[in-house]
């Protein structure tokens, strides 16, 4: 039984290790359940997706769709086309989609349109900024998604709201945290920590790529200067996402403490994570590690997707206006942020879940 699992961009990639893993490890027992990956291309420099095939012991992609860049509008016709044309050469019995990019969205709808059922891995979350291209392509796909597997029980509920039957949806935990805890014992640090002399609890980081934040140098100009007018001097390492390059590029005067660097591959990138004072970002993903590392971390939204990092964990949603970073910072260095707690079912055991009930679902008959 043929599943075809699609990864296109950086975060994907930590998602559906778990899931692999798991797929190999039945295998091992005798399921004839298997999968068949699929890359799209969304992100195609080695920065943004190659090191973590090596990295997180991914297999080589069985097929590269290779869409490339363009808009947003290009990449979906780019991957819907080429992904049409491998179902109608090779049909898959599943397409099993991840997290909220432009490839989750496109192979979904590629998929429905031609009869390929959909389960949706990282179902149900929902900011409610429909300003965010990922908010988006959340909803579209979950709008036609067949099953849903959710991080948290409030996934679940938005899922409900929207008329999901509940045999439709699966909590199973959280596939991204399966690969965080796989890979803690080999995190290491990168070039920038021997070139800084950078120490634990003695620097931040900072990660930022949101259109709404970065896409008008006025603005993100002055979130970095506060960020660097309150982090009292010490290291703000700053791995600079593609997106944030362009206008990066426009801004002369950067706070003196901050240090840019390429992005980081996954182990390298973590090991900054845990032993930082702490983590300030407008990513979503992010927030889930910091929480299990419990590295207080500020996000620059006003909204998130991922309420149970805020409600048990070690985030906060700081807003957007760079007036609000410094009480922030000041809370944090006088040791008055939240130590939190890791969500239910963020156990490291998700990927094995994910494989039981696809067993159940496409293979009925083999318990």
């Amino acid at each position: 039984m043929l599943i075809d699992i699609i990864a296109g961009a950086r975060p994907n990639f930590m998602k559906i290790a778990p899931i692999i893993r798991a797929i190999q490890a039945r295998q091992e027992g005798g399921s004839s359940l298997s999968y068949r990956l699929v890359h799209t291309g969304q992100h195609y420099d080695v920065s943004m997706s190659g090191a973590f095939f090596e990295q997180l012991g991914l297999p080589h992609p069985d097929i590269n769709l290779e869409v490339g860049g363009g808009t947003q509008a290009e990449q979906t016709g780019g991957i819907m086309t080429r992904y049409e044309a491998l179902l109608m050469e090779s049909p898959s019995a599943l397409c099993m989609v991840v997290g909220d990019v432009t490839s989750t969205m496109a192979c979904a709808i590629t998929a429905q349109k031609l009869g390929v059922p959909v389960a949706h891995v990282e179902a149900g979350i929902r900011s409610g900024d429909w300003s965010m291209p990922e908010e988006i392509n959340r909803m579209v796909t979950d709008s036609i998604t067949n099953w849903f597997f959710t991080t948290s029980e409030w996934a679940g509920s938005n899922l409900r709201k929207a008329g999901v039957s509940e045999e439709r949806i699966f909590w199973v935990g959280n596939t991204m945290i399966d690969t965080l805890l796989t890979n803690l014992s080999r995190l290491s640090p990168p070039q920038v920590w021997d070139d800084h002399n950078l120490k634990r609890g003695e620097y931040f980081v900072i990660t930022m790529h949101r259109p709404a934040n970065v896409d008008s140098s006025g603005k993100f100009a002055e979130m970095l200067r506060s960020i660097g007018q309150h982090t009292r001097g010490l290291p703000v390492v700053f791995p600079v996402h593609p997106r944030t390059a362009k206008t990066l590029r426009e801004i002369i005067d950067l706070p003196d403490n901050f240090i840019l660097a390429e992005p980081q591959p996954y182990l390298q990138f973590n090991y900054l994570v845990r032993n930082a004072r702490a983590v300030i970002t407008d990513s979503g993903g992010i927030t889930e590690e910091t929480t299990v590392m419990g590295v207080p971390c500020l996000t620059l939204r006003d909204t998130t997707e991922r309420p149970e990092t805020v409600d048990l964990g070690t985030n906060e949603l700081i807003g957007t206006n760079p007036e609000a970073i410094g009480p922030a910072l000041s809370r944090l260095f006088a040791g008055e942020w939240k130590k939190g707690g890791i969500p239910p079912l963020w156990d490291g055991k998700t990927g094995a879940r994910i494989v039981q009930e696809l067993e159940k679902l496409l293979l009925p008959n083999s318990g």
